[in-house]
Parts: C-alpha cells; sequence; structure tokens
C-alpha cells in the first residue's frame, strides 16, 4: 500500500469513527455523580462515577467500566471515549465506576509477602470487590467495595431518574448481575474477572487484567477456580508488546476463556510506555473497533 493509500484509508476510517460517535452521542446524558450522594457512608473521595444513558432510557444492556490502577473517571473518559462511544452506538449504557484502585495489587502483593500469604492476590480482590475483611493489607472500608458502590448507585440512579428504569438493573434492591456487562482495564479487569467467579454476570471483557502470581512465580490459583460466570461468556485482549504478555495469556488460558474470546493484539502503539509497552491499547486504541464491535454484539445479544 503505498503512503497516500495509507493516509486515505486512515482519514476514511477516522471519518467512520467521528460518524459512529456523533451518532452515539447525539441523544446521550452525562451525568457525574459523587460516590457520597449515593450513600452518605462512602467518605473516601475516589472521583465521581460518570454515567452515560440515552435521555429517553428503555431496555439496554448495562456496561461497567472499572479503571486500573491510579485511573481517575475523568480522564478514562478522555482516554477511553473510542470504546466509550462504540458501546453507545451499539446501545449499551456506560457507568464509570469510582472506586479505590490503589495500591496496585502487585505492590502489596510482593514476593515476600506471597511468601507467607500465596494466596494475597486472591484475598485483596475480594476485599477490593466484596468489601470482605479477608486481609489486613488494604484498609479499604466494606462500603469502598466496587459490589456496594455499584449497587448504591443504581439504587441512586433508579430513585433520582424514574423515567430512565434503572430498578431493571436490581433485583430486590440488589445487582441484577444477568444484565450487566463488565470491563476494565488491568486491574480493573481483574476485577473484572474476579467479580465474575463470584456471581454471574452477563460478560466480562478483560483488557490486559491478568497476572497475578503465587509465591513460586506461578499465576495466582483464583484464575483456575470454578467460576460463576461461564467461560463463553469472557472476552480477553492483550498486546503481544506488554511487559506481562504471557502471564495475562496464561490467566486468561486458566480461566477456560475459549481460544477464540481472547485476542493478541499487535497493532502499532500509540503512546509507547517504557515500563510496559502496549498496556491500555485494547481499550483506548481506535484501530481495535471492530473487534470492541464484535464484543460487544455479542455479549449485548446474549450470545
Amino acid at each position: 500500500m503505498t503512503v497516500l493509500a495509507d493516509r486515505i484509508c486512515k482519514l476514511v476510517a477516522a471519518a467512520l469513527l467521528l460518524n459512529i460517535a456523533t451518532a452515539a452521542w447525539a441523544d446521550v446524558v452525562r451525568k457525574d455523580v459523587p460516590p457520597a450522594d449515593t450513600d452518605g457512608g462512602i467518605v473516601v473521595n475516589s472521583g465521581p462515577h460518570i454515567v452515560f444513558s440515552a435521555e429517553k432510557g428503555g431496555q439496554a444492556p448495562l456496561l461497567v467500566f472499572l479503571p486500573g490502577t491510579g485511573g481517575e473517571t475523568t480522564r478514562t473518559v478522555v482516554g477511553e471515549q473510542a470504546f466509550i462511544d462504540t458501546a453507545l452506538a451499539q446501545g449499551y449504557r456506560f457507568i464509570i465506576l469510582s472506586y479505590i484502585d490503589t495500591p496496585a495489587i502487585s505492590q502489596v502483593c510482593t514476593r515476600p509477602v506471597l511468601t507467607s500469604k500465596p494466596d494475597c492476590a486472591e484475598q485483596l480482590r475480594r476485599k477490593r470487590a466484596f468489601g470482605e475483611n479477608t486481609t489486613t493489607l488494604i484498609q479499604d472500608q466494606p462500603k469502598d467495595a466496587i459490589v456496594y458502590r455499584l449497587t448504591a448507585l443504581l439504587r441512586y440512579l433508579s430513585k433520582t431518574d424514574p423515567q430512565g428504569h434503572w430498578e431493571q438493573y436490581l433485583n430486590q434492591q440488589a445487582i441484577n448481575w444477568s444484565k450487566i456487562v463488565l470491563a476494565g482495564q488491568s486491574q480493573g479487569g481483574g476485577m473484572a474477572a474476579y467479580i465474575a467467579k463470584r456471581v454471574a454476570v452477563r460478560g466480562v471483557i478483560d483488557f490486559s487484567g491478568g497476572w497475578d502470581l503465587r509465591a513460586n512465580q506461578r499465576i495466582a490459583a483464583w484464575y483456575s477456580s470454578p467460576g460463576a460466570t461461564p467461560p463463553d461468556r469472557l472476552f480477553g485482549t492483550y498486546h503481544v508488546q506488554e511487559r506481562f504478555a504471557d502471564l495475562i495469556r496464561l490467566s486468561y488460558n486458566a480461566m477456560r476463556i475459549p481460544p477464540d474470546h481472547q485476542f493478541a493484539l499487535d497493532k502499532p502503539i500509540r503512546r509507547p510506555n517504557a515500563n510496559n509497552p502496549g498496556h491500555g491499547e485494547g481499550a483506548s486504541n481506535p484501530v481495535y473497533q471492530e473487534l470492541w464491535r464484535e464484543m460487544l454484539g455479542r455479549l449485548g445479544r446474549g450470545e
């Protein structure tokens, strides 16, 4: 392909993306909701939840996105805007959930810690996701847990926006997981996968989320444990140049994600990171839009 032809292809792709984004946002309302507004007992300020929904509400699958370590929700809107646009165009509602995402699992579950606490990573994820007091290595409170915060947000939305019919994502005031797709980047992807082990969600899109380890430098045992969500409802991506690409692939295999649901990305990296090149490309680079459509479409249809 000539340089001119390549530039034309890129311009056409950009124009198509802009058209889709414009259509996706045409009837969309954005709400920034501080977690404390949903429950006065939530006191840690981790930034607002960000909610995107068609103004008229109606029946639509809900995608809940969990940022990675240090991933502020307001920055996620910018970094993952193309993915958000694609999900909206596919008919999803979209929530970027604010939760405590520091420190990272690997920053706590170091080799010395793993020697005495081989299940460190699973214990941290259990506490951070479900609020159970499984470890003292992080100070997250029960009301800071991902599931608690999401439940409080959905109750708040159902009360403050009755025309939005947010109650469809609740079942007796608990989360109706069958209508929720979880997605996340890095730590957030691992959290999505871990939650899906405990509860049967509609689906998971894990962007480079798995390299929790045991003391022997093998992947953590929780990846291969039985899960409530069938493996064919799980998708996973990673870039081949990522520092932990091999471990991520092993974690996906341990979760029994079907081979055709695993995607080793290899397009040129837009913003090379010397510490971990390619990490973050899967959820942010518009070149993967067709892949996003495929994953979102299959989960949206319940395939």
